[in-house]
This record gives C-alpha cells, structure tokens and sequence, in this order.
C-alpha cells in the first residue's frame, strides 16, 4: 500500500499502517523534518491494520495536505454527518428559527409546521408558536406538501423505543419524545400520556405498534422514549398546550403567508453538535427544506445543498439522513475537510469552535483529548457498532490551526482501544507542528 505525506514531500510506504516515511526532498525545514519523524514514530506505533482507516490532516493557511491515507475511500461516517447538516444549516436558516409559516384570513389563523424541533423541546421549552396561536380563537393546521418518512433510509428497526431516535415530523412537539420519572409521585410529560405508562419491568421501553410506555417502578434516572406520532396526535398535544380546538385543512387560502421566528438557531446548531442529537439534526434539514420551497423533505435539502455549496466536492457522497444514524450514509476523509474548510473560513473562529464539543471539556469529548490546560481539539465524534471516526479542528502548540478528518470503519476492538491510538496521534500532531 502506498499513501502519501504530502505536507513534508514525502512518501510514505505503509507494511502494517504507518512503517516508513521516505524524504522526496531534503529541502525541507527543520521543523517540518522534525514534524515527520514524531509522525512516523506515532503512526507506526498506532495498530490499525485489522480495520479500514482513513486520515487526512490540513493546513488551512498555507492550504496544504499534510497527511493522506485512504482520504478518497468512502466510509461510515456515523454523526459525522452531522459536520454536512450544521453547514447546511448555516447556508441555507436564518439567525432565528422559522418555526411556524401562516396566514391570517377573517381573524382565522391558518398555520403550518416547518419541521422546528424546539417547540415545548425538553431542553428548550420554547413556546414562541403555542403562544401565538393562543392569539386567535379559530386556528387551522395545514397538513399538506409533506414528504416525510417518520425513520431516516437505513435506520435500525430496533430503534423505535431508544431516545437518540424520536420520529421526524413537520410540527414537532415535546422533542418528539415522552419523558418519564419518578420522585415522591410519577411526572410524565406530555401529560396526556400519563394513561399510557405502566409501571413494570419490561425488554423495551415502548410497545412497537402503539403509544403504551414501560418504566421500571425502581428506576431512578429519567427515561425519555420516542412516541409514536401522527396527524391527529400533533393536533391533540397542540390543542392540550393551548388550551383551545384546533381544526385540521390540506391547504392555506389565498392570503399573505408570514414565518413566525422564535429562538436563535445557533442554541440548535451547538446542542446537535454537542450533545449529538439525532433528532435536531434530522429536523433541521426539514426546516432548511420550508426555506427552499413549500415542501418538507430532507431530500429536498440535501440534494439542493449537493448542486451547489458542495457542487465541488471531489467525492459525491451518498448522503441519505442528517444524523448519521444510517449506514447507508458514505462519506471521504476528503469531503469532510472540504466542510471544514468551508466553514473555517466563513465563520469566526470563535464562533465556530463553539458548535464543536471541546476535548476533555464539553459534549462527546468531555473525557477523551483533552489539553494541558487549554482544549487543543475542537471536533465532531461519530461512533455505530464497529464505527468511530473524529473530524474536526486541531491548534497545535505553535499555534497553528489545523484541520483532520480520522475516520475508522470494521474495527473488532473495544471503541475506547481506538480512541486512546487516535489521542496519542492527535496530541503528536499538537506537539510536533
């Protein structure tokens, strides 16, 4: 196998991964040299010849490669998806979340839902749209132009009852999810499932084909399950957080149509990013999609982004869901820093590195590279089954602020086996340029 350093003009064969760098040129700096032999000393030592890798580490400034490996083959990329959605997002909403379209005709509200994932969210609490439609006495919902499955292409069945995978819809509420615990008495919100919880043990957390919930009477933490949402459902907990009827219609009347904002869109960005929410990723593609044209659909969003932002992308992803929950998702080294680099440079540093988790301060990354004392990488984690990859921003000690993209597939060991070899790598990278 043969891959290149590019950054120090070198070549490098690989026996195992990372055997031998060999000069191309002896005109390099002593610094650069310096940078070399650390590099080979670490990636030597790092054993990934039982998985496929791939790494690609870039110098923004000078727009050098300065390390490739398997930068052009495809992989899983897990929440590394996630990188694509928050510049999609960036591009294409506004600093406030659109949360509702509407129209009023003869003091009728008339309404619809942009796929905004913050209303009555269990972190957010936003209630921007349940106030405002509590203005009118007669509201309608507009149910139609939606092309939304409630499973992003790929998602594992299993999954229907597990938090980090509520449905998409366009009008979501409560997250999508019902939340559960138990104090002195039990709290279930939204309320109106309280009927539909039984206090026993069970396998599962939900009951596949209907909204019955199952939660251990000696549990102590709270459990948050994904409901099995609907039309008529939306409309009930719609009509229970404002207290009035509302009345369902396919389609607005010949009036006005408006956008109602409610909170900033940056809170959405850094807790999909921090926290790796599923459920905010996939929904703000929805969103991005209300922006583009009056049907809500990922896929409208996604091929849109494809035909022009990353229009220049080398490798075409297959990009099917906004989460990374898919499998079917396959992605390059290569395009994840064309993303980074995007948005290295359209956005403020310190801005930008506030949407990534901070190593061994904030997020996915609270325990894994942290500094000595400041965070030295600011990046997004992607873990499934077998699957890690970690792409992202790196400053080195000099200073300098580079870019990487370490992606790791079909891996046997425990996932914290290969993230003590990525760390050891990343900090010889830190300490070397």
């Amino acid at each position: 196998m043969n891959h290149r350093f590019q950054g120090g003009k070198v070549l490098v064969k690989i026996g195992v991964i990372f055997l031998l760098f060999i000069y191309l040129s002896g005109c390099a700096s002593q610094k650069e040299r310096r940078f070399e032999k650390q590099m080979n000393k670490a990636l030597s030592i790092g054993d990934f010849e039982d998985h496929f890798t791939g790494l690609m580490i870039y110098e923004p400034t000078k727009g050098d490669t300065l390390i490739e490996l398997n930068s052009d083959k495809y992989f899983t990329p897990a929440s590394n998806t996630k990188i694509f959605t928050l510049y999609t997002s960036l591009k294409i909403l506004p600093d406030s979340v659109p949360t509702l379209k509407y129209a009023v005709q003869q003091d009728t509200l008339y309404f619809q839902g942009t796929g905004d994932p913050s209303a009555l969210h269990p972190y957010f609490q936003d209630s921007s749209s349940v106030h405002f439609i509590k203005k009118f006495n007669t509201s309608r919902q507009v149910t139609g132009k939606f092309r939304l499955e409630r499973f992003g292409m790929g998602w594992a069945w299993e999954d229907y009852d597990s938090s980090f995978s509520p449905e998409i819809s366009s009008l979501p509420l409560h997250g999508n999810v019902i939340t559960i615990f138990k104090d002195t008495s039990l709290s279930v919100i939204p309320e109106y499932f309280r009927d539909s919880v039984q206090l026993i043990t069970n396998g599962r957390n939900r009951a596949e084909d209907r909204n019955t919930f199952y939660f251990d009477p000696q549990r102590k933490d709270t459990l948050q399950v994904p409901f099995k949402n609907s039309v008529g459902l939306t409309k009930t907990l719609l009509e229970s957080a404002v207290g009035k009827t509302i009345s369902l219609t396919d389609s607005f009347p010949l009036a006005d149509k408006k956008v109602l904002y409610s909170i900033a869109t940056d809170s959405l960005y850094k807790y999909m990013m921090q926290d790796s929410d599923n459920f905010i990723a996939e929904q703000l593609l929805v969103m991005a999609s209300s922006v583009l044209t009056d049907t809500l659909s990922g896929t409208v969003t996604r091929d849109y982004m494809l035909d022009t932002y990353l229009a220049g992308l080398t490798h075409k992803p297959r990009w099917v869901d906004g989460s990374g929950l898919s499998r079917y998702n396959l992605f390059t080294p290569a395009s994840m820093i064309y993303v980074l680099k995007a948005l290295y440079k359209e956005i403020p540093g310190k801005r930008l590195f506030t949407f990534f988790p901070a190593g061994g301060i904030s997020g996915t990354l609270e325990d894994w590279y942290a500094g000595d004392p400041e965070p030295y990488v600011f990046a997004k984690s992607g873990t499934l089954g077998n699957t890690y990859c970690l792409s992202g921003y790196l400053v080195t000690s000099s200073g300098k602020t580079l870019l990487f993209s370490f992606m790791n597939n079909h891996f046997m060991e425990p996932t914290a086996s290969v993230k003590t070899k990525i760390e050891h790598i990343l900090e010889t990278i830190r300490d070397s340029y």
